[in-house]
């Protein structure tokens, strides 16, 4: 958390002093120009990328498909909507790289494999993108898929599932299940 928060506060600082640099090299009623011209290109761009995202996100569910992508295209467009209305020309420059298709891909992917994917996992254990358990309880301290009980047996103690006691227990091999021709016939 310390990290995004130095992270918000060394960018605006970086784009003040960039804003300063530019200045002192062509003046500073052309780098306001500059300013006010790439965020007004910046939000045309946002624009017409946005309904383009609408657009195939209506496609996707009219097909009976998920939209993630586009959905993750639409987040990364209002992020890149306020960066490109916020002055300077770092935030500028960060607003550009998610407007463009091209440069918005590749971010999306490492979004989608490094936060998205691990946050789904987390919330549905596992379900949501199919790496679900599928040998006994999650929760198991075992290796086997039973989980122990209070005694170190089965659930539930000697005698439950898994148990060590009670019930009789037949370990059937594969001749046990041959059925003999001369057994049917009633046998001579």
């Amino acid at each position: 958390m310390l990290r995004f928060l130095a992270l918000l506060l060394l960018i605006p600082l970086l784009d003040a002093l960039f804003l300063v640099f530019v200045a002192t090299q062509i003046g500073a009623p052309l780098t306001v120009l500059i300013v006010v011209l790439t965020a007004l290109i910046g939000m045309l761009l946002v624009r017409a990328e946005g309904r383009h995202t609408v657009r195939k996100i209506q496609e996707k569910t009219m097909q009976g498909e998920i939209p993630t992508n586009e959905l993750l295209d639409g987040a990364f467009l209002l992020f890149a909507g306020g960066l490109l209305l916020t002055p300077g020309l770092v935030t500028d420059f960060l607003g550009f790289m998610l407007v463009i298709p091209i440069t918005r891909a590749p971010i999306r992917m490492v979004v989608r494999d490094y936060v998205v994917v691990p946050y789904m996992d987390r919330k549905s254990g596992g379900f949501a993108t199919g790496n679900i358990y599928i040998g006994g309880s999650p929760f198991d301290q075992r290796q086997g898929g039973v989980q122990q009980g209070p005694d170190g047996s089965g659930p539930g103690g000697p005698g439950g599932v898994g148990g060590s006691g009670g019930g009789d227990a037949y370990d059937l091999d594969d001749d046990a299940y041959d059925i003999d021709d001369d057994s049917r016939s009633g046998g001579d």
